[in-house]
């Protein structure tokens, strides 16, 4: 052997180790040392921005919880929330499945039901910059659509993994609630297609839209069977104009309804609440307040709004509560008190976040001059792609909303399992939750789980929110690939 045989060993070692200290450091970097008003904790947490294109100057936020035990055994799930343009920190990580809640002192609190239980999350910020998103360019964005989103989610989690290479081989899962019923197949998709070697195990998308006729006609059935519209005024939305055409309508050219719909639009608002009701969860009660809060805000972005707007307030009182079948105790306010937490300057630092052309952080945002017209991409056939590639799928509904509701979803998923020909494997039936409570009903096609529909018993659009403990039973089934407890 030459004396200078070594030379290439030392080399590649040298160019290793400092690759590894590189990537440590980005690591490290976003570590977040405790939030503030935090209970003690084991796990730890990031936060910060990953480039998703330097050529543009655009970044997207995130927020990464390891899992609270054993976390380098369990699984990695990427969550994005909807809208579209909604944010997945503040209502995925703070107000749903997080590991912390704030409360009105502006504290925070553990969630007994946080899905970091099960598994490693990470909280995506939506593209459409609700605040802590960035991008430079700001006109780039006057042209986003599902494409643009969904390459930015992956150049995102391609990156993120070079900065925690050790959940490269990690199985991963992509999950998400109502608009993410795109930005998750197709996310999911493009993973798929690019070859790369994420270890994508499957999706599961809550309450989505993945067919517009479909999904929104099921709302006519959904007011009537729920007593929100009387007998005369459903005949009129199935003979003169139908939900559908109504939201289209309405989403297009909001002030220009034509005659038949606008006669159907004015009859279900003269026999729906002014304010104070949530179609989102048609059985809850709402934040009261002096003025509309950041939930209101919310939905007041969020699909088929524009139709149908919610007024939700925030009481100077205690804030109300929602007691949850089996004990849980809902914070019917945890929006408005996230929004307070989030706009704090110290949490703020701590999370490394910074506003970018807002003077404010808020649930959902206009910085985007979304394209409407993206709500009329079907993705249901996306879903099927998916599962001839061996991705696992479960859709999910809350029960008690009627935005997005069981009826539509129940349909398609049905309609997707026929045009596949996959077969019952689990007969349509009741499964149960931790405390053998009925948790909902599902439907399974297809062997070893390949196709599962489950509703969630009195949850809302945001299931997690409103049934903590139910929507943590089916995630940890979903993620160990285990049917639910019948």
């Amino acid at each position: 052997m030459g004396s200078h045989s070594w030379l290439p060993m030392f080399i590649v070692a040298t160019t290793l180790a400092a690759i590894c200290r590189t990537a440590e450091s980005a690591y490290e970097a976003d570590k977040i040392v405790k939030l503030p008003g935090q209970p003690q904790v084991s796990f730890q947490q990031y936060a910060g921005y990953v480039a998703v294109d330097e050529n543009q100057q655009r970044e997207l936020f995130y927020y990464f919880v390891e899992a609270a035990t054993n976390s380098s055994s369990k699984p990695l799930v990427l969550w994005l929330n909807g809208g579209p343009g909604c944010s997945s920190v503040g209502a995925g990580a703070f107000s749903e499945h997080g590991p912390f809640q704030p409360n009105a002192a502006g504290a925070l609190v553990n969630n007994e039901y946080s899905w970091n239980k099960e598994a490693n999350m990470l909280y995506l910020e939506s593209p459409a910059g609700v605040g802590f998103s960035y991008s430079a360019n700001s006109s780039f964005y006057k042209m986003v659509n599902d494409s643009i989103t969904a390459k930015d989610n992956l150049a995102f989690l391609q990156k993120w993994l070079v900065k925690f290479p050790e959940y490269n081989t990690r199985d991963l899962f992509i999950a998400g609630e109502s608009y993410a019923g795109h930005y998750v197949p197709q996310l999911a998709q493009l993973i798929v297609e690019s070859g790369s070697n994420v270890n994508l195990k499957g999706i599961a998308i809550g309450n989505p839209l993945l067919e517009f006729n479909t999904d929104f006609n099921g709302k006519g059935s959904y007011y009537w069977s729920h007593s929100l519209i009387s007998d005369h005024t459903y005949h009129l939305v199935k003979t003169m104009c139908n939900f559908s055409q109504i939201t289209r309508e309405s989403l297009l050219r909001p002030s220009n309804l034509s005659k038949p719909c606008e006669f159907v639009a004015t009859q279900i608002r003269s026999e729906s609440p002014s304010k104070n009701f949530d179609s989102y969860d048609v059985t809850s009660d709402v934040c009261l307040s002096d003025g509309e809060s950041q939930l209101g805000s919310q939905k007041q972005h969020s699909l088929a709004s524009s139709f149908h707007p919610i007024s939700s307030l925030k009481s100077k009182q205690s804030a109300p509560r929602k007691q949850e079948a089996g004990g849980q105790s809902i914070d019917l306010c945890v929006q408005d008190e996230t929004s307070t937490y989030l706009n704090r300057k110290d949490v703020q630092e701590a999370m490394h976040a910074k506003l970018v052309g807002v003077t404010s952080w808020g649930f959902c945002s206009d910085v985007v001059n979304y394209d409407h017209r993206n709500l009329e991409i079907p993705t249901i056939g996306v879903v099927g792609s998916l599962l001839g590639s061996g991705i696992r799928v479960l859709v999910y509904s809350g029960d008690q909303d009627s935005v997005l509701p069981f009826i539509g979803t129940r349909i398609l998923v049905n309609r997707l399992a026929t045009g596949m020909g996959l077969n019952t494997t689990v007969p349509y039936k009741a499964w149960f939750d931790f405390d053998k409570q009925v948790g909902g009903w599902t439907q399974v096609y297809g062997k070893n789980n390949k196709l599962s529909f489950a509703t969630i018993r009195g949850a809302s659009h945001m299931a997690p929110f409103s049934s903590p403990k139910r929507s943590l039973a089916l995630f940890a089934a979903f993620v160990a690939g285990r049917p639910l407890t019948a």
